[in-house]
């Protein structure tokens, strides 16, 4: 047996050990152990450095609001996982466990020669430390800062595990399975109602683990709860351990994640390692507890340095004295019970401090009986010990002076500073938190959401209390439900009830600019931190979080928020209340990224669409590219043919015959309603009172900012109906923006909006013989100009099948788009392929589309637009209403700036050698100028040969409209290239081809 363990304490299973290792030496373990509880078991306190001054730090809490003992911990290859909780870790045999942040070693950190010279590392030292010189920052400080962030070193194997999640609805979902908790599980489970209660540990209990002297309606403890879990099983209630609610949405939707694999030795076939839950809960119990609140003194982070609660906590549910002479200083009387469970155990407590002048007789007698001596009115002032705490400096306090100190060995030192109510889900709710003097802690107070707060979490101290608080806050909870309760009325003896007094800071006879007095253990961040942010002109308790980092750790300020709050009250000199508390985010702790990802990695990382056409292509070699969540092909190779040769084959075959591509992917939006063309006059820049029925028209849609957001061809198809089709990345987008605009701004308005993206499949054919293809096929309209000219939409039937045919181009050749029903897109295609033999037929893919649209001066949204772009800068002043009362961006193209000349506008770009420009290029007026000081615009598309015999660009130019036949020039890393502006259109300008 370990040196620490106490044979017949604690809930862990003395017939299974296993072995675990810590920085590459083997340790022994006991089932239910977890790491930090198995290595106090073999006297090692020393766990990790803290993140500045790199400090030796061990554990100081024994749950996950534990911030010194990160460790790794791997279980084999790429299965390596970074800043896990060493407390919170259960160990499983083979486990391989490392500390972090050091170099070389654990014991001997080079990086702690920071510590020495921590006056330097001050708060806010790197806002003032990396501004000069400023040619540094790029060669010295950024590499620094990167190579010094962070604590745990991130994986870089590809991790072999799986990750799944689930949606979950319950009646009630309780959070926190301690007294509380199980109480309100109780109550309700007798009502049939659909009961879920979660608990981040590996077993239900909470307090309780660590109080087995207790006895509730006269059974120890742990009877009651053996007995309590089995009812609750047979009534059906769904219990979740090791599953933690990270975060508190609208609507009473809880988020949480439950660990499957963690704690096992062999891992089940087919497991995830975690699943995310997201539970919609009628009801909610928020049965947290509370946070025990570490002093801050000097000295208070050495390792054996923890908290009272957490040294009875490894006493009783693990079996492990953290010392065999540990000292207790606190300003609580829960510390005193910690020292008495010690010295039962065995253990020599040295002394217990208590900042008080007068505690209760009782806990004075107990200490007597245990020969524990006592020093009331007293402070601790420092502590000593390189690696671990050897000895305490104690000094009696009286009348607001601090008297000489005086040395007192131990091998450990507890402290209590009392208890916070954990209140980050809580927070999460935007609830209101009110202030308690009594407590010096804020308590909860109105939440929006359907949720009651029970036991600790609302500042309820003791197992009776918070027994019966839980089942009267279930109650109330199934009031709102419907259900009707009988509340239980728990009677505990031996229970450890108590009060205290909170201190900000303990009195100290040190200098309080030189103290080493720590609030955030992980951020290193002391008292004296706090106070030099406030002199130096941080007045909001947000500002001093961020210049001092305090509540930053990945703790999440479970433990230093508090302190931080009235440490830097004081300094302003300012009650708590008004000061404020910094606010809590999800999630409540550390989660994985596969959590959050689950099921969405590799390649259903992001979901792939495809068209129905999408098979025919694979099957003729089309090389594919992705578009928004499209697979769209992006040519058709023939032979040997790279993508320039193909694209040229395909480009000239499309001019001089027929071109056909699949356009499915383009978002399709189906505006209904009395109100269709109002609503379309709103949204939209152009006109629509006027356009016909059987007519289209291009649309143009900008942002509340006055730039373009997207386009599309649109048909009038009836009097209250229009086909109006996006970007094909921006299908989704303008659908939420339509409804946005629809339902908070025009409700008024009789207007449907139906996402049809998916209901067609689309077929654009373009060239001087779509006509002979088509016409044969066409029944319900005659392909003329005068029965159906370019821009007109019709149904019709084509090839026997029903289709919306419009008459419209990107290409700038004669043109067809046909839509007919999803599931015939293919059996479409490979008619009018076949057809079309006789008259050249040729499929072409996106990058054939992208060169020929280019050669026209078409715009692609989100290519030749950078979000900054208007109508006008993109030469589409036509495209705007002149007489319309108003339209979405017509307020923000009346800005002045939006109006301004120097605007940088689209225009075609043309080198004089003939070389092909890169996208994304920058453009100069003056070559001989420093670079980055004279940047007037960037190259936004820019294609080799298509069907102009050399290569063409489009890009955004600084008064590009009035410098048309003047030259502008692109540097390049081996050259700069001259180029003379031009028109957009490089093709068929006088739109000739678009006839039939």
């Amino acid at each position: 047996m370990s040196r620490f363990r106490v044979r017949g304490k604690g809930r862990v299973d003395a017939a299974k050990p296993m072995i675990f290792t810590f920085d590459g030496t083997p340790y022994t373990a006991l089932k239910g152990d977890t790491v930090a509880s198995a290595l106090l078991a073999h006297g090692v306190h020393l766990m990790g450095r803290s993140f500045k001054y790199h400090r030796p730090r061990g554990a100081i809490a024994a749950g996950s609001e534990e911030p010194n003992a990160l460790i790794g911990t791997r279980r084999g290859d790429g299965r390596f996982e970074p800043n896990t909780r060493a407390t919170v870790q259960e160990v499983w045999g083979g486990l391989q466990t490392t500390s972090q942040n050091k170099f070389p070693s654990l014991r001997f950190d080079v990086g702690a020669v920071n510590d020495a010279a921590y006056m330097l590392f001050s708060a806010g030292f790197y806002y003032k430390t990396f501004m000069w010189p400023k040619s540094f920052w790029d060669r010295v400080y950024e590499p620094f800062i990167r190579a010094a962030a962070g604590l745990g070193v991130a994986p870089t194997e590809e991790d072999p595990d799986s990750y799944a999640s689930r949606y979950l609805h319950c009646d009630l979902l309780i959070v926190g399975a301690g007294p509380a908790g199980i109480a309100a599980a109780l109550a309700a489970s007798a009502t049939g109602r659909s009961v879920v209660l979660v608990d981040e540990n590996a077993e239900i209990g909470g307090t309780l683990l660590s109080e087995p002297d207790a006895q509730i309606d006269g059974t120890p403890a742990w009877d009651w709860l053996a007995q309590s879990r089995a009812d609750l099983l047979a009534a059906g209630v769904k219990i979740m351990p090791r599953t933690t609610a990270i975060g508190y949405y609208h609507q009473n939707m809880i988020g949480m994640v439950q660990k499957l694999t963690d704690h096992l030795t062999e891992l089940p076939a087919d497991t995830p390692r975690e699943r995310l839950w997201r539970v919609r809960a009628k009801q909610v119990v928020l049965a947290q507890g509370a946070l025990e609140k570490p002093l801050v003194f000097h000295g208070n982070d050495r390792p054996g340095v923890m908290l009272a609660g957490a040294a009875q906590t490894y006493l009783n549910r693990y079996g492990v004295k953290v010392g065999d002479s540990p000292a207790v200083v606190t300003s609580h009387d829960s510390a005193w019970f910690a020292a008495f469970d010690l010295a039962d155990a065995g253990a020599r407590v040295q002394v217990i401090i208590d900042t008080r002048a007068q505690v209760r007789a009782d806990l004075q007698e107990a200490a007597r009986a245990r020969s524990i001596p006592v020093r009331l009115g007293h402070t601790v002032t420092a502590t000593a010990g390189r690696l671990r705490v050897k000895n305490l400096r104690v000094n009696a306090v009286s009348g607001g002076h601090v008297g000489a100190g005086t040395w007192i060995n131990c091998d450990a030192l507890l402290m209590s500073g009392g208890w916070t109510p954990s209140l980050h889900l809580f927070s999460h709710t935007k609830g209101r938190l009110a202030w308690d003097d009594a407590l010096t802690t804020f308590l909860p107070e109105h939440t929006p959401e359907a949720c009651v707060i029970a036991g600790a979490a609302r500042g309820l101290w003791g197992v009776q209390a918070a027994l019966n608080d839980g089942a009267a806050r279930a109650r109330e909870a199934l009031d709102a439900l419907g259900a009707t309760v009988q509340a239980a009325v728990y009677a505990v003896a031996k229970d450890r009830t108590g009060t205290g007094v909170s201190l900000h800071e303990l009195p100290t006879d040190r200098s309080a600019s030189k103290a080493k007095a720590f609030v955030d253990f992980q951020n290193d961040v002391t008292a004296k931190d706090l106070r030099l942010a406030v002199r130096e002109g941080m007045r909001s308790i947000e500002h001093v979080k961020r210049y001092t980092t305090n509540g930053m750790a990945t703790d999440q300020g479970k433990m230093s928020n508090i302190n931080g709050l009235n440490i830097a009250a004081d300094a302003l000199g300012k009650p708590q209340p008004q000061v404020g508390l910094t606010t809590f985010r999800p999630p409540y702790t550390p989660t994985s990224f596969g959590a959050f990802c689950g099921y969405h990695r590799g390649d259903h990382f992001e979901v792939l669409r495809r068209t129905q056409i999408d098979p025919w292509a694979e099957e003729n070699g089309a090389v594919f590219e992705p578009v928004g969540q499209w697979r769209r092909a992006r040519y058709f190779p023939q032979g040997n043919e790279d993508m320039d040769a193909a694209v040229r084959r395909e480009c000239a075959a499309t001019r001089a015959g027929i071109g056909m591509f699949d356009a499915s992917t383009l978002g399709k939006i189906e505006v209904v309603g009395p109100d269709a063309v109002e609503f379309m006059n709103r949204m939209y820049t152009n006109p629509w009172t006027k356009l016909a029925p059987g007519r289209c028209r291009y649309g143009l849609l900008l942002g509340d900012d006055g730039f373009i957001r997207d386009d599309g061809v649109i048909g009038r198809l009836d009097a209250d109906r229009f086909h109006v089709t996006t970007t094909t990345g921006g299908a989704a987008r303008v659908m939420n923006m339509m409804e946005d605009y629809l339902q908070t701004e025009w409700p008024d308005l009789e207007v449907w909006l139906t996402s049809t993206t998916e209901q067609w499949s689309t077929i654009a054919l373009n060239g001087p013989n779509v006509v002979k293809l088509l016409a044969p096929l066409v029944e319900g309209v005659a392909l003329n100009e005068a029965d159906f000219p370019h821009m007109s939409c019709v149904e019709c039937t084509v090839a026997g099948m029903p289709a919306r045919l419009f008459r419209v181009s990107f290409t700038g050749e004669v043109g067809f788009e046909i839509n007919v029903a999803a599931p015939l897109g293919r059996q479409l295609w490979e008619t009018l392929w076949a057809a079309g033999q006789p008259h050249g037929i040729t499929a072409y893919g996106t990058e054939t589309m992208h060169v020929l649209r280019a050669e026209k001066g078409y715009i692609i949204v989100g290519q030749d637009t950078d979000g900054t772009v208007t109508p006008y800068d993109a030469g589409m002043g036509w495209a705007v209403a002149k007489s319309k009362p108003d339209f979405v961006g017509m307020r923000g193209l009346a800005r002045p700036d939006l109006k301004a000349a120097n605007r940088r506008h689209l225009v075609g770009l043309l080198t004089e050698d003939h070389s092909l420009l890169e996208e994304g290029a920058q453009i100069v007026f003056d070559p001989d100028q420093p670079i980055p000081m004279t940047m007037r615009g960037h190259v936004t598309s820019a294609y080799a040969t298509g069907t102009t015999g050399r290569p063409i660009a489009l890009g955004l130019v600084e008064g590009g409209h009035e410098k048309l036949g003047e030259t502008v020039y692109i540097p390049m890393p081996d050259r700069t290239i001259a180029a003379k502006i031009t028109s957009s259109v490089f093709f068929d300008p006088d739109n000739t081809r678009l006839k039939i």
